[in-house]
């Protein structure tokens, strides 16, 4: 089993990952995202469900508003409160402010179900701050569905009115990929150590400077969206 330092560590690097982590681009992205919602939502002290929750990465952007804080997953960590699963959350219509799902969506059977739960356990008016791959390797058995901006407008009908955002350009989506699959298939792992401390650097500098000067606002091959949705 995990320590609660070890999960708490991964959340952490989850939120400010390290420049030699492949992922570095879309969750640096997702940060900036979340916090900007985070800030804009209402409320001082807000009741939180956390669907995935095991290493609850964006808690911290809560700091100082939370009455509650509940996390579901169906492994159990120190963080976890209740291992279940999204489809069949054990909470009453309307129990929260806020619901986060975040990298959850892909790996379930029928995501319709997990929005419809997280919709009828919010109150109304409230929100879920949502992120989804549209471009990655397959990386277990349940990775099932990818998500682009008109599947998530058709999943997300329940919601009376949601954002969707990438999380990066198509410059971030085509440089994370290359990232992505150096990391998964170089060998051995000595050369793998070698490349998360040398190339994949680089290429994340590279791609971050690339974005910033061209300023690019085409998203065809961004690897990650996210969207804001309203009860």
């Amino acid at each position: 089993m995990e320590t609660l330092e070890s999960v708490r560590q991964a959340g952490r690097e989850r939120l400010y990952p390290p420049l030699t982590n492949p992922n570095w681009l879309v969750l640096r992205k997702r940060r900036e995202i979340f916090q900007r919602w985070i800030s804009s939502l209402n409320g001082d002290a807000v009741d939180v469900l956390d669907v995935g929750g095991r290493i609850q990465p964006y808690r911290p952007l809560f700091e100082g508003r939370l009455r509650s804080y509940v996390a579901i997953d169906v492994i159990r960590t120190p963080l976890v409160d209740i291992v279940g699963c999204g489809e069949q959350v054990p909470f009453k219509d309307g129990t929260f402010d806020i619901v986060l799902c975040s990298q959850v969506l892909e790996y379930v059977p029928d995501p319709r179900v997990v929005v419809a739960e997280i919709h009828r356990v919010l109150k109304p008016g409230g929100s879920l701050l949502l992120s989804v791959p549209a471009a990655f390797p397959a990386d277990s058995e349940q990775d099932t569905w990818r998500f682009l901006p008109e599947s998530l407008r058709l999943l997300l009908r329940p919601f009376r009115q949601f954002e969707i955002v990438a999380e990066g350009s198509s410059i971030s989506g085509f440089f994370r990929t290359i990232c992505v699959c150096t990391a998964i298939f170089a060998r051995p792992a000595l050369l793998r150590g070698l490349l998360n401390l040398t190339i994949i650097p680089l290429l994340n500098v590279v791609a971050a400077s690339l974005e910033f000067l061209i300023g690019s606002r085409n998203h065809q091959f961004s690897a990650n969206f996210a969207a804001l949705c309203r009860k």
